[in-house]
Protein backbone atom coordinates (compact mmCIF):
# COMPACT_ATOMS: atom_id res chain seq x y z
CA UNK A 1 0.00 0.00 0.00
CA UNK A 2 1.60 3.07 -1.03
CA UNK A 3 2.02 5.96 1.71
CA UNK A 4 -1.06 8.03 -0.10
CA UNK A 5 -3.20 5.26 0.60
CA UNK A 6 -2.39 4.32 3.58
CA UNK A 7 -2.82 8.31 4.81
CA UNK A 8 -6.32 8.22 3.23
CA UNK A 9 -7.10 4.88 4.97
CA UNK A 10 -5.87 6.47 8.14
CA UNK A 11 -7.72 9.82 8.09
CA UNK A 12 -10.87 7.78 6.65
CA UNK A 13 -11.08 5.64 10.04
CA UNK A 14 -10.23 8.54 12.35
CA UNK A 15 -13.50 10.51 10.52
CA UNK A 16 -15.61 7.53 11.25
CA UNK A 17 -14.71 6.92 14.60
CA UNK A 18 -15.29 10.48 15.05
CA UNK A 19 -18.19 10.08 13.55
CA UNK A 20 -19.03 6.77 15.72
CA UNK A 21 -18.72 8.71 18.92
CA UNK A 22 -20.77 11.51 17.83
CA UNK A 23 -24.01 8.60 16.91
CA UNK A 24 -23.25 7.27 20.22
CA UNK A 25 -24.70 10.53 22.08
CA UNK A 26 -28.36 10.16 21.16
CA UNK A 27 -30.55 6.48 21.39
CA UNK A 28 -31.91 7.72 17.78
CA UNK A 29 -28.22 7.46 16.24
CA UNK A 30 -26.64 4.43 18.29
CA UNK A 31 -27.31 2.03 15.88
CA UNK A 32 -25.37 4.09 13.05
CA UNK A 33 -22.41 5.15 15.75
CA UNK A 34 -21.78 1.44 15.96
CA UNK A 35 -22.08 0.75 11.84
CA UNK A 36 -19.32 3.70 11.77
CA UNK A 37 -17.13 2.46 14.43
CA UNK A 38 -17.11 -0.80 13.10
CA UNK A 39 -16.64 0.06 9.47
CA UNK A 40 -13.71 2.58 10.90
CA UNK A 41 -11.97 -0.70 12.36
CA UNK A 42 -12.50 -2.81 9.68
CA UNK A 43 -10.75 0.12 7.36
CA UNK A 44 -8.04 0.43 10.31
CA UNK A 45 -6.96 -2.93 10.35
CA UNK A 46 -6.86 -3.81 6.61
CA UNK A 47 -4.93 -0.98 6.08
CA UNK A 48 -2.09 -2.02 8.81
CA UNK A 49 -2.73 -5.68 8.01
CA UNK A 50 -1.09 -4.52 4.06
CA UNK A 51 1.21 -2.22 5.49
CA UNK A 52 3.35 -4.51 7.61
CA UNK A 53 2.40 -7.92 5.01
CA UNK A 54 -0.16 -9.15 7.27
CA UNK A 55 -2.22 -9.92 4.78
CA UNK A 56 0.17 -12.56 3.20
CA UNK A 57 0.67 -14.37 6.31
CA UNK A 58 -1.72 -17.11 6.66
CA UNK A 59 -1.13 -17.67 10.35
CA UNK A 60 -1.77 -13.67 10.88
CA UNK A 61 -5.38 -14.15 8.54
CA UNK A 62 -6.55 -17.21 10.41
CA UNK A 63 -5.94 -15.40 14.04
CA UNK A 64 -8.12 -12.57 12.80
CA UNK A 65 -10.34 -14.92 11.36
CA UNK A 66 -11.14 -16.76 14.45
CA UNK A 67 -10.82 -13.86 16.69
CA UNK A 68 -13.51 -11.90 14.65
CA UNK A 69 -15.69 -15.13 15.03
CA UNK A 70 -15.34 -14.85 18.52
CA UNK A 71 -16.16 -11.33 19.16
CA UNK A 72 -19.42 -11.87 16.79
CA UNK A 73 -20.72 -15.10 18.88
CA UNK A 74 -19.79 -13.35 22.00
CA UNK A 75 -21.75 -10.39 21.01
CA UNK A 76 -24.67 -12.03 20.11
CA UNK A 77 -25.27 -14.00 22.71
CA UNK A 78 -24.75 -11.78 25.62
CA UNK A 79 -27.38 -10.38 27.59
CA UNK A 80 -28.38 -7.03 28.22
CA UNK A 81 -27.50 -7.80 32.00
CA UNK A 82 -24.36 -9.14 31.35
CA UNK A 83 -23.26 -5.58 29.02
CA UNK A 84 -21.55 -4.00 32.06
CA UNK A 85 -19.40 -7.24 32.51
CA UNK A 86 -18.64 -7.35 28.72
CA UNK A 87 -17.78 -3.85 28.87
CA UNK A 88 -14.94 -4.09 31.39
CA UNK A 89 -13.34 -7.44 29.82
CA UNK A 90 -13.01 -6.04 26.33
CA UNK A 91 -11.06 -2.95 28.69
CA UNK A 92 -8.97 -5.54 30.25
CA UNK A 93 -7.70 -6.58 26.29
CA UNK A 94 -6.59 -3.58 25.46
CA UNK A 95 -4.85 -2.95 28.40
CA UNK A 96 -2.91 -6.26 27.90
CA UNK A 97 -2.00 -5.34 24.60
CA UNK A 98 -0.79 -2.48 25.95
CA UNK A 99 1.55 -4.46 28.03
CA UNK A 100 2.59 -7.00 25.47
CA UNK A 101 3.25 -4.33 22.78
CA UNK A 102 6.02 -2.64 25.32
CA UNK A 103 7.57 -5.42 26.46
CA UNK A 104 7.55 -6.73 22.84
CA UNK A 105 9.23 -2.97 21.61
CA UNK A 106 11.71 -3.51 24.41
CA UNK A 107 12.94 -7.20 23.42
CA UNK A 108 13.29 -6.37 19.41
CA UNK A 109 13.36 -2.62 19.10
CA UNK A 110 12.49 -1.20 15.78
CA UNK A 111 14.64 1.32 14.98
CA UNK A 112 18.31 1.48 16.68
CA UNK A 113 17.59 4.95 18.86
CA UNK A 114 19.93 7.27 20.36
CA UNK A 115 19.75 10.24 22.48
CA UNK A 116 16.64 11.98 22.79
CA UNK A 117 14.70 10.00 20.64
CA UNK A 118 15.40 6.61 22.94
CA UNK A 119 14.62 8.59 26.20
CA UNK A 120 11.22 9.40 24.94
CA UNK A 121 10.34 6.06 23.86
CA UNK A 122 11.74 5.24 27.36
CA UNK A 123 9.13 7.49 29.03
CA UNK A 124 6.59 5.91 26.06
CA UNK A 125 7.02 2.54 26.83
CA UNK A 126 7.15 2.56 30.84
CA UNK A 127 3.95 5.03 30.72
CA UNK A 128 1.83 2.55 28.54
CA UNK A 129 3.03 -0.38 30.33
CA UNK A 130 1.73 0.99 33.82
CA UNK A 131 -1.23 2.29 32.29
CA UNK A 132 -1.93 -0.35 30.28
CA UNK A 133 -1.22 -3.56 33.27
CA UNK A 134 -3.62 -1.07 35.56
CA UNK A 135 -6.48 -1.35 33.36
CA UNK A 136 -5.96 -4.88 32.88
CA UNK A 137 -5.96 -5.82 36.62
CA UNK A 138 -8.78 -3.43 37.32
CA UNK A 139 -10.93 -4.17 34.72
CA UNK A 140 -10.52 -7.90 35.58
CA UNK A 141 -11.71 -6.94 39.02
CA UNK A 142 -14.46 -4.70 38.21
CA UNK A 143 -15.36 -7.68 35.64
CA UNK A 144 -15.57 -9.92 38.70
CA UNK A 145 -17.77 -7.63 40.60
CA UNK A 146 -20.43 -7.36 38.32
CA UNK A 147 -20.62 -10.79 37.32
CA UNK A 148 -21.04 -11.71 41.15
CA UNK A 149 -17.53 -13.35 41.26
CA UNK A 150 -16.36 -10.88 43.36
CA UNK A 151 -17.98 -9.65 46.83
CA UNK A 152 -19.33 -5.97 45.65
CA UNK A 153 -18.28 -4.78 49.27
CA UNK A 154 -15.28 -2.51 48.85
CA UNK A 155 -11.94 -3.68 50.76
CA UNK A 156 -10.79 -0.94 53.02
CA UNK A 157 -7.83 -2.13 54.13
CA UNK A 158 -5.96 0.05 56.62
CA UNK A 159 -3.66 2.73 55.07
CA UNK A 160 -4.95 1.89 51.77
CA UNK A 161 -4.06 5.79 50.61
CA UNK A 162 -0.49 5.32 52.28
CA UNK A 163 -0.24 2.18 50.01
CA UNK A 164 -1.30 3.36 46.74
CA UNK A 165 1.38 6.42 46.98
CA UNK A 166 3.79 3.61 47.88
CA UNK A 167 3.03 1.82 45.06
CA UNK A 168 2.90 4.79 42.33
CA UNK A 169 6.14 5.89 44.12
CA UNK A 170 7.62 2.76 43.13
CA UNK A 171 6.68 2.76 39.73
CA UNK A 172 8.24 5.66 39.31
CA UNK A 173 11.56 4.76 41.06
CA UNK A 174 11.48 1.89 38.49
CA UNK A 175 10.70 4.34 35.67
CA UNK A 176 13.92 5.75 36.50
CA UNK A 177 15.94 2.83 36.34
CA UNK A 178 14.59 1.87 33.36
CA UNK A 179 15.33 5.23 31.22
CA UNK A 180 18.62 4.27 32.55
CA UNK A 181 18.79 1.77 30.02
CA UNK A 182 20.93 -1.28 30.54
CA UNK A 183 20.80 -4.91 30.66
CA UNK A 184 18.47 -5.13 32.99
CA UNK A 185 15.58 -3.24 31.00
CA UNK A 186 13.54 -6.33 30.76
CA UNK A 187 12.99 -7.48 34.44
CA UNK A 188 12.62 -3.91 35.23
CA UNK A 189 9.56 -3.37 32.70
CA UNK A 190 7.99 -6.37 34.29
CA UNK A 191 8.58 -5.14 38.07
CA UNK A 192 6.63 -2.20 36.70
CA UNK A 193 4.00 -4.66 35.18
CA UNK A 194 3.63 -6.22 38.44
CA UNK A 195 3.47 -2.71 40.65
CA UNK A 196 1.28 -1.06 38.92
CA UNK A 197 -1.13 -4.58 38.19
CA UNK A 198 -1.15 -4.33 42.08
CA UNK A 199 -2.53 -1.11 42.00
CA UNK A 200 -5.45 -1.50 39.71
CA UNK A 201 -6.33 -4.39 41.84
CA UNK A 202 -6.26 -2.26 45.32
CA UNK A 203 -8.14 0.25 43.45
CA UNK A 204 -11.37 -1.19 42.27
CA UNK A 205 -11.48 -3.47 45.24
CA UNK A 206 -11.84 -0.67 47.20
CA UNK A 207 -14.59 0.39 45.30
CA UNK A 208 -18.29 -0.59 46.02
CA UNK A 209 -21.71 -1.23 44.23
CA UNK A 210 -23.03 2.47 44.34
CA UNK A 211 -19.85 3.55 41.94
CA UNK A 212 -19.35 0.36 39.78
CA UNK A 213 -21.22 2.80 36.72
CA UNK A 214 -18.40 5.31 37.08
CA UNK A 215 -15.85 2.93 37.74
CA UNK A 216 -16.48 1.19 33.98
CA UNK A 217 -16.59 4.53 32.10
CA UNK A 218 -13.44 4.97 34.26
CA UNK A 219 -11.82 1.60 32.84
CA UNK A 220 -13.10 3.03 29.15
CA UNK A 221 -10.81 5.81 29.65
CA UNK A 222 -7.99 4.04 30.94
CA UNK A 223 -7.94 1.77 28.09
CA UNK A 224 -8.30 4.31 25.55
CA UNK A 225 -5.09 6.16 26.58
CA UNK A 226 -3.13 3.04 26.94
CA UNK A 227 -4.22 2.43 22.96
CA UNK A 228 -2.50 5.75 22.53
CA UNK A 229 0.53 4.81 24.35
CA UNK A 230 0.43 1.58 22.52
CA UNK A 231 0.53 3.75 19.06
CA UNK A 232 3.54 5.54 20.19
CA UNK A 233 5.11 2.85 21.20
CA UNK A 234 4.55 1.59 17.55
CA UNK A 235 4.76 5.47 15.83
CA UNK A 236 0.90 4.19 14.48
CA UNK A 237 -0.64 7.41 14.20
CA UNK A 238 -4.36 6.09 13.72
CA UNK A 239 -4.18 4.12 16.83
CA UNK A 240 -2.95 7.23 18.39
CA UNK A 241 -5.81 9.05 17.43
CA UNK A 242 -8.11 6.29 18.42
CA UNK A 243 -6.90 5.71 21.94
CA UNK A 244 -6.96 9.70 22.77
CA UNK A 245 -11.07 9.90 21.27
CA UNK A 246 -11.46 7.11 23.59
CA UNK A 247 -9.88 8.27 26.41
CA UNK A 248 -10.94 11.75 26.43
CA UNK A 249 -14.54 10.36 25.66
CA UNK A 250 -14.46 8.21 28.82
CA UNK A 251 -13.32 10.74 30.78
CA UNK A 252 -15.48 13.28 30.08
CA UNK A 253 -18.11 10.76 30.23
CA UNK A 254 -17.10 9.85 33.88
CA UNK A 255 -16.77 13.85 34.66
CA UNK A 256 -20.80 13.95 33.62
CA UNK A 257 -21.45 10.41 35.90
CA UNK A 258 -19.43 12.13 39.02
CA UNK A 259 -21.65 15.21 38.87
CA UNK A 260 -24.83 13.39 38.53
CA UNK A 261 -23.47 11.91 41.59
CA UNK A 262 -22.46 15.10 43.16
CA UNK A 263 -19.12 13.14 43.72
CA UNK A 264 -15.34 14.39 42.71
CA UNK A 265 -13.38 11.56 40.55
CA UNK A 266 -10.95 11.48 43.32
CA UNK A 267 -13.39 10.36 46.05
CA UNK A 268 -14.70 8.17 43.66
CA UNK A 269 -11.22 6.52 43.04
CA UNK A 270 -10.28 6.77 46.81
CA UNK A 271 -13.77 6.69 48.46
CA UNK A 272 -14.40 3.38 48.66
CA UNK A 273 -18.11 3.78 49.23
CA UNK A 274 -21.07 1.61 48.69
CA UNK A 275 -21.48 -1.96 50.19
CA UNK A 276 -22.34 -5.81 48.45
CA UNK A 277 -26.33 -5.47 47.33
CA UNK A 278 -29.04 -6.51 49.74
CA UNK A 279 -26.25 -5.93 52.35
CA UNK A 280 -27.11 -4.50 56.04
CA UNK A 281 -28.01 -0.74 55.72
CA UNK A 282 -25.21 1.39 56.06
CA UNK A 283 -25.13 4.82 57.51
CA UNK A 284 -28.23 7.01 57.47
CA UNK A 285 -31.01 8.21 59.99
CA UNK A 286 -32.94 5.19 61.09
CA UNK A 287 -36.09 4.19 59.20
CA UNK A 288 -39.11 4.96 61.16
CA UNK A 289 -42.63 3.75 59.68
CA UNK A 290 -43.48 0.42 58.51
CA UNK A 291 -43.52 -0.57 54.28
CA UNK A 292 -46.98 -0.68 53.11
CA UNK A 293 -47.98 -3.44 50.45
CA UNK A 294 -50.00 -3.41 47.98
CA UNK A 295 -51.15 -5.65 45.05
CA UNK A 296 -51.40 -5.93 40.98
CA UNK A 297 -55.30 -5.08 41.14
CA UNK A 298 -55.01 -1.97 43.60
CA UNK A 299 -52.20 -0.77 41.31
CA UNK A 300 -54.11 -1.13 37.90
CA UNK A 301 -56.93 1.31 39.51
CA UNK A 302 -54.55 3.54 40.59
CA UNK A 303 -52.79 3.34 36.58
CA UNK A 304 -56.17 3.72 35.18
CA UNK A 305 -57.31 6.59 37.57
CA UNK A 306 -54.47 7.86 36.23
CA UNK A 307 -53.58 11.07 33.50
CA UNK A 308 -50.13 11.20 33.98
CA UNK A 309 -47.68 8.39 34.76
CA UNK A 310 -43.71 8.41 35.31
CA UNK A 311 -41.98 5.43 35.17
CA UNK A 312 -38.59 4.75 36.73
CA UNK A 313 -36.09 2.23 35.57
CA UNK A 314 -33.32 0.48 37.47
CA UNK A 315 -30.83 -2.16 36.97
CA UNK A 316 -33.86 -4.73 38.52
CA UNK A 317 -35.52 -4.38 35.80
CA UNK A 318 -32.64 -5.20 33.73
CA UNK A 319 -32.07 -7.89 35.60
CA UNK A 320 -36.24 -9.39 35.49
CA UNK A 321 -36.03 -8.71 31.54
CA UNK A 322 -39.29 -7.03 32.27
CA UNK A 323 -38.75 -3.97 29.64
CA UNK A 324 -40.79 -6.04 26.84
CA UNK A 325 -44.72 -6.28 29.26
CA UNK A 326 -43.57 -2.63 30.50
CA UNK A 327 -43.78 -1.46 26.71
CA UNK A 328 -47.10 -3.49 26.28
CA UNK A 329 -48.52 -1.36 29.42
CA UNK A 330 -47.04 2.15 28.14
CA UNK A 331 -49.24 1.07 24.98
CA UNK A 332 -52.17 0.24 26.79
CA UNK A 333 -52.33 3.85 29.08
CA UNK A 334 -51.41 5.84 25.80
CA UNK A 335 -54.36 4.30 23.79
CA UNK A 336 -56.76 6.19 26.52
CA UNK A 337 -54.59 9.41 26.10
CA UNK A 338 -52.46 8.75 29.33
CA UNK A 339 -49.47 10.66 29.43
CA UNK A 340 -46.63 7.98 30.40
CA UNK A 341 -42.92 9.02 30.28
CA UNK A 342 -39.25 7.72 31.57
CA UNK A 343 -37.40 9.42 34.13
CA UNK A 344 -33.45 8.45 33.23
CA UNK A 345 -31.04 8.75 36.49
CA UNK A 346 -27.65 9.36 34.92
CA UNK A 347 -26.36 6.41 36.99
CA UNK A 348 -28.68 3.65 36.75
CA UNK A 349 -27.56 0.40 35.89
CA UNK A 350 -24.57 -0.36 36.37
CA UNK A 351 -22.99 1.04 33.00
CA UNK A 352 -23.12 4.52 31.56
CA UNK A 353 -26.36 4.78 28.98
CA UNK A 354 -28.07 1.07 29.96
CA UNK A 355 -31.65 1.99 30.82
CA UNK A 356 -31.26 3.99 27.89
CA UNK A 357 -30.20 0.87 25.66
CA UNK A 358 -32.50 -1.69 27.80
CA UNK A 359 -35.73 0.87 26.71
CA UNK A 360 -34.22 0.52 23.16
CA UNK A 361 -34.72 -2.82 22.89
CA UNK A 362 -38.54 -3.23 23.75
CA UNK A 363 -39.00 -0.40 20.96
CA UNK A 364 -39.91 2.08 23.46
CA UNK A 365 -40.25 5.97 21.84
CA UNK A 366 -37.37 7.75 22.25
CA UNK A 367 -39.55 11.11 23.08
CA UNK A 368 -40.91 9.76 25.85
CA UNK A 369 -37.52 8.66 27.72
CA UNK A 370 -36.11 11.83 29.20
CA UNK A 371 -33.24 12.55 31.38
CA UNK A 372 -32.88 13.70 35.15
CA UNK A 373 -33.02 17.20 34.37
CA UNK A 374 -35.55 17.62 32.20
CA UNK A 375 -38.30 15.56 34.32
CA UNK A 376 -37.14 15.85 37.85
CA UNK A 377 -40.26 19.20 38.22
CA UNK A 378 -42.66 17.25 36.68
CA UNK A 379 -42.56 14.53 39.48
CA UNK A 380 -45.00 16.68 41.67
CA UNK A 381 -47.61 16.77 39.23
CA UNK A 382 -47.87 13.47 38.65
CA UNK A 383 -50.41 11.34 39.42
CA UNK A 384 -48.30 7.33 39.61
CA UNK A 385 -44.86 6.91 39.49
CA UNK A 386 -43.39 3.49 38.91
CA UNK A 387 -40.55 2.57 40.45
CA UNK A 388 -39.72 -0.55 38.31
CA UNK A 389 -35.81 -2.37 39.67
CA UNK A 390 -34.09 1.09 41.01
CA UNK A 391 -33.23 2.22 44.40
CA UNK A 392 -30.56 4.50 45.39
CA UNK A 393 -31.63 7.35 42.38
CA UNK A 394 -35.32 7.66 44.63
CA UNK A 395 -33.58 7.91 47.80
CA UNK A 396 -34.61 11.10 49.32
CA UNK A 397 -32.24 10.60 52.08
CA UNK A 398 -29.45 12.03 49.42
CA UNK A 399 -31.02 15.47 50.04
CA UNK A 400 -32.62 15.84 53.30
CA UNK A 401 -30.09 13.56 55.46
CA UNK A 402 -26.37 14.70 55.79
CA UNK A 403 -25.49 11.33 57.57
CA UNK A 404 -26.06 9.39 54.45
CA UNK A 405 -23.37 7.87 52.14
CA UNK A 406 -25.31 9.10 49.39
CA UNK A 407 -25.98 13.05 50.71
CA UNK A 408 -25.66 15.54 47.91
CA UNK A 409 -26.28 13.03 45.09
CA UNK A 410 -28.94 14.27 42.97
CA UNK A 411 -32.19 12.03 42.67
CA UNK A 412 -35.74 11.53 41.07
CA UNK A 413 -38.13 12.45 43.65
CA UNK A 414 -40.55 9.68 43.68
CA UNK A 415 -42.25 10.83 46.50
CA UNK A 416 -43.47 14.06 45.28
CA UNK A 417 -46.31 12.54 43.04
CA UNK A 418 -49.81 11.51 44.47
CA UNK A 419 -48.99 7.70 44.51
CA UNK A 420 -45.70 5.62 44.44
CA UNK A 421 -45.57 2.07 43.62
CA UNK A 422 -42.02 0.90 43.96
CA UNK A 423 -41.25 -3.08 42.42
CA UNK A 424 -39.02 -4.90 44.79
CA UNK A 425 -37.85 -8.17 45.32
CA UNK A 426 -37.50 -8.31 49.00
CA UNK A 427 -36.97 -5.66 51.87
CA UNK A 428 -33.08 -5.88 51.67
CA UNK A 429 -30.81 -2.76 51.01
CA UNK A 430 -29.96 -1.55 47.36
CA UNK A 431 -27.04 -2.40 45.29
CA UNK A 432 -25.04 0.39 47.45
CA UNK A 433 -26.56 -0.87 50.59
CA UNK A 434 -28.37 2.41 51.72
CA UNK A 435 -31.54 1.85 53.30
CA UNK A 436 -34.59 4.30 51.41
CA UNK A 437 -36.81 6.71 53.28
CA UNK A 438 -38.87 6.42 50.20
CA UNK A 439 -40.05 2.70 51.22
CA UNK A 440 -41.78 4.48 54.58
CA UNK A 441 -42.99 7.51 52.86
CA UNK A 442 -46.93 7.54 53.30
CA UNK A 443 -47.86 8.26 49.47
CA UNK A 444 -45.60 4.90 49.08
CA UNK A 445 -46.59 1.74 48.38
CA UNK A 446 -44.97 -1.40 47.99
CA UNK A 447 -45.19 -3.90 44.99
CA UNK A 448 -43.11 -7.49 46.01
CA UNK A 449 -42.02 -10.11 43.78
CA UNK A 450 -39.93 -10.20 40.76
CA UNK A 451 -40.32 -7.55 38.78
CA UNK A 452 -41.05 -9.31 35.04
CA UNK A 453 -44.20 -11.11 36.67
CA UNK A 454 -45.52 -8.25 39.07
CA UNK A 455 -45.46 -6.05 35.62
CA UNK A 456 -47.31 -9.38 33.42
CA UNK A 457 -49.68 -9.51 36.54
CA UNK A 458 -50.78 -5.99 35.58
CA UNK A 459 -50.64 -6.16 31.85
CA UNK A 460 -52.99 -9.31 32.67
CA UNK A 461 -55.13 -7.51 34.46
CA UNK A 462 -55.47 -4.56 31.94
CA UNK A 463 -55.68 -6.76 29.47
CA UNK A 464 -58.95 -8.66 31.06
CA UNK A 465 -60.67 -5.29 31.77
CA UNK A 466 -60.91 -6.14 35.55
CA UNK A 467 -59.69 -3.07 37.29
CA UNK A 468 -62.17 -0.40 36.81
CA UNK A 469 -60.89 3.36 37.62
CA UNK A 470 -61.92 5.73 40.94
CA UNK A 471 -64.10 8.58 40.46
CA UNK A 472 -62.52 11.32 41.61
Amino acid sequence: MTASLLAAAYIGAGVLFIMSLKGLSHPETARRGNLFGAIGMLVAVLAVAIQVGLATSPLAIGVMLLASLIGAIVAMRVSMTAMPQLVAILHSFVGAAAVLVGISNDLHPANALIGAEQSIHNIETIVGVFIGALTFTGSVIAWGKLQGVIHGKPLLLPGRHLLNLALILACVWLGVIFMSGGAQSLPTLLAVTAVSGAIGIHLVMAIGGADMPVVVSMLNSYSGWAASAAGFMLSNDLLIITGALVGSSGAILSYIMCKAMNRSFLSVILGGFGAEEGAAPVGGTAMEGEMVATSAEEVVELLLDAQSVIIVPGYGMAVAQAQHPVREIVDFLRTRHTQVRFAIHPVAGRLPGHMNVLLAEANLPYDIVLEMDEISEDFEKTDVVLVIGANDIVNPSALDDPSSPIAGMPVLPAWEAESCIVFKRGRGAGYAGVENPLFFKPRTRMLYGDAKSSVEAILKLLADGRGQPRSR
